[in-house]
């Protein structure tokens, strides 16, 4: 099991983005979080396996209708198994 911490930059607040990633980390089956970050960014943190994770990445670069994805700063490490599901999150939790 691997962990994907996402950074996504762009218009990416206001336009159900964290409601977005969470139905496809639910799709996947993935744990974790995402949040809005007071920068504009929001941030993605992600567990399962590596081959999923690698698809929400994939749709975080797309985003939801109304969304203006500009870049997405990843990096993948080793799951924690910390989190039970996937929520949205109001703050970060690192």
């Amino acid at each position: 099991m691997d962990r994907l911490h996402a950074f996504v930059i762009g218009q990416v607040q206001g336009v159900g983005f964290r409601y977005y990633v969470k139905r496809y980390a639910d799709a996947l089956f993935l744990t974790g979080y995402v949040c809005n970050l007071p920068e504009g960014q929001v941030e993605v943190v992600a567990e399962g396996s590596h081959a999923n994770l690698e698809q929400l990445e994939k749709q975080l670069e797309l985003g939801p209708s109304g969304a203006i994805v500009m870049d997405v700063r990843s990096e993948y490490g080793s799951a924690t198994g910390q989190f039970p599901d996937f929520r949205i999150n109001t703050t970060r939790l690192n």
